[in-house]
């Protein structure tokens, strides 16, 4: 059977398989709807979060920025994994103790004001959909290029797919939908890392293969480590050695820290745990959640250095006609691109962009061909030796086409590439329309709205998320796919000082977490916009505050938020005293009632 029509079984299996989930676990109530009723097991909740913490950033993008950055790429890892690490430690159980069904729900109550809560509503707004319009994107783009589509109907497909259980069955669908998309993506990662790391070291474990020796043409052991032969064969080539860094160590322990409570502050995870029944449920679906987080992220290292060595092995010095099939299906979906710079019909890799910007062909490649038979470019060469442009999100999918693995490897990959975007995109809709209609509508507009219109109006809010995440993933505007990477920093900035302060710190009063919130995303918002998009000529290292990047500005937005939230709850009036009693009983670590009904 061929690798399409084995794509075809597997996405429209699994697809099959998340809309059956989605009609069994239908939601029945606000409940429901907002926190699967409160009474989810804790490994099922360890499998879904770990779906929703691993968005088509992890599964996709993660092990490819690994391949190309290298040591500079640990700072996500230890970013990323340390995120979780602080919140299921720091935050999750007691959050659940509070009760409460949503982040702005615990900052309204905690900070007994309707203006704190639509504060962090707005917060909630523009952080998930900062995410989410790159995960509808990143969808449309697996879609294209497994099922043969363009990518608007990719984008189409994704939204119907996700309507469906979103709409339907609320946090209770999602939630069930997030266990088998977690069985998916996990094996779908796993099963290919498992092959290339035998086939190049002979280790089954990649996480022991990234740090053993690799095999010869012949099988037997060359005696030289994996990372010593990608440092020789990449500086060769004129890249920076794999095992060094380009980042300042401030800049890293910036990115690192931002990227940590970013992630720790992302409300669509926090949620999650409220839908265990109680605080030591918390707790144990924190730890499950960290081995399945674990599994994937330990093995991300070793995925990306296999995958460097096999695309240069392959592609390097290769003439264009004799590249494998899977080179000319990448350049037909727009994210490889090849310039015959020095008319020899062979590819060069080096070091620098091979032209300018992303590529950008004359016509389909029927419409318009090179000598060689590739599609041709219109952008502006540069001066360098580097004539092919490969997207590092490509990396992960095509890597059992690089390392020529059987054709249903490949066709698992493309259903877990779809698992990955659409779990992490379900979670972060439900966040923005529990947010519109329970915190905006019930909680601060209109009080008196009986359950069944609340109902209604959260799954009417669900579909117009999904409209415009949809109008996001089709017509993306420039700044999208460049701010995506900035919604840890501005989570970080805005939400974890207000919700560490609000459970650790009792005296925190809503005047200081109101001008915390403010002051940090503000800060946060306008230096990035300063370096990306107003003046991207001064983003640099000798122009940067501090010498932090705005990918690392997060956290200085956190420090300030904390300065200033300290100082004016300081100087004006205490919280009062039941809003103290609150707070103190929520760090005894027992006695926790169910998620309140409201």
């Amino acid at each position: 059977m061929d690798v399409q029509t084995l794509t075809y079984l597997f996405v429209g299996g699994s697809f099959a398989l998340y809309i059956g989930i989605a009609i069994w676990s239908r939601a029945g109530s606000t409940k429901d709807f907002y926190v699967a009723g409160g009474g989810v097991s804790p490994i099922a909740n360890g499998a879904a979060t770990a779906a929703d913490w691993m968005s088509a950033a992890s599964f996709i993008s993660m092990a490819g920025i690994i391949a190309y950055a290298g040591y500079d790429a640990s700072v996500y890892l230890m970013g990323w994994t340390g995120g979780y690490v602080l919140l299921a430690m720091l935050l999750a159980p007691y959050l659940r103790k509070f009760g409460k069904f949503t982040v702005p729900d615990f900052i309204g109550d905690r900070y007994y004001s309707n203006v704190a809560r639509t504060v962090a509503v707005i917060c909630v707004i523009f952080v998930s959909f900062t995410y989410v319009a790159g995960q509808m994107r990143g969808t449309g783009i697996v879609f294209a290029r497994f099922l043969e589509v363009n990518v608007n109907t990719g984008v189409v497909i994704g939204m119907a797919i996700v309507f469906f259980y979103a709409v339907l069955g609320g946090m209770k669908g999602i939630t069930y939908t997030q266990v088998a998309q977690y069985c998916v993506l996990i094996f779908a990662f796993l099963v290919p890392a498992v092959f290339l790391s035998i086939m190049m070291t002979g280790h089954v474990l990649p996480q022991t293969g990234f740090g053993a020796t690799v095999l010869d043409a012949a099988g037997n052991d060359s005696g030289v480590y994996l990372l010593n032969k990608l440092d020789q064969v990449v500086t060769d080539l004129g890249f920076t050695a794999y095992t060094d860094g380009s980042k300042s160590t401030i800049d890293v322990f910036f990115i690192a820290a931002a990227l940590m409570c970013g992630t720790a502050g992302l409300p669509h995870v926090i949620v999650r745990f409220f839908t265990v029944p109680r605080v030591k449920d918390a707790r144990i679906s924190a730890g499950w959640a960290l081995f399945f987080i674990a599994l994937l992220y330990t093995s991300a290292p070793a995925v990306g250095a296999f995958a460097r060595l096999n695309l240069i092995d392959t592609v390097h010095q290769t003439q264009y006609e004799e590249l494998p099939e899977w080179f000319y299906n990448w350049e037909n979906s727009g994210l490889i691109g090849w310039m015959d710079k020095n008319g020899d019909g062979a590819v060069q890799m080096s070091a620098g962009a091979p032209f300018e910007g992303k590529p950008t062909f004359a016509g389909s490649r029927e419409e318009a061909q090179g000598s060689y038979g590739e599609r041709v470019l219109t952008n502006a060469p540069t001066d360098n030796d580097a004539e092919v442009y490969i997207d590092r999100d490509i990396i992960v999918l095509a890597n059992p086409e690089i390392g020529n693995l059987p054709a249903w490897v490949i066709a698992l990959v493309a259903a877990g590439g779809v698992a990955a975007a659409l779990s992490t995109a379900a979670g972060l809709l439900l966040v923005i329309s529990s947010a519109i209609s329970h915190d905006l509508l019930k909680k601060t507009l209109k009080p008196d709205i009986t359950e069944k219109q609340e109902l209604l109006a959260a799954r009417g809010a669900a579909v117009v998320a999904i409209c415009i995440a949809g109008y996001f993933g089709i017509n993306p505007p420039g700044f999208v796919a460049q701010v995506v990477a900035f919604a840890f920093g501005l989570a970080a900035a805005s939400f974890f000082p207000v919700i560490l302060m609000g459970i650790f710190y009792k005296r925190m009063n809503k005047e200081g977490a109101i001008a915390g919130m403010l002051t940090g995303l503000a800060f946060t918002f306008c230096y990035i916009v300063y370096f990306k998009f107003v003046s991207p000529e001064m983003n640099s290292a000798e122009h940067w505050l501090l010498g932090v990047s705005p990918e690392g500005i997060g956290t200085v937005g956190m420090l300030l938020n904390f300065a200033v939230a300290f100082t004016v709850s300081r100087v004006t009036a205490p919280p009062p005293e039941h809003i103290q009693h609150i707070v103190e009983d929520i760090r005894v670590p027992r006695g926790a009632g169910e998620a309140v009904a409201h």
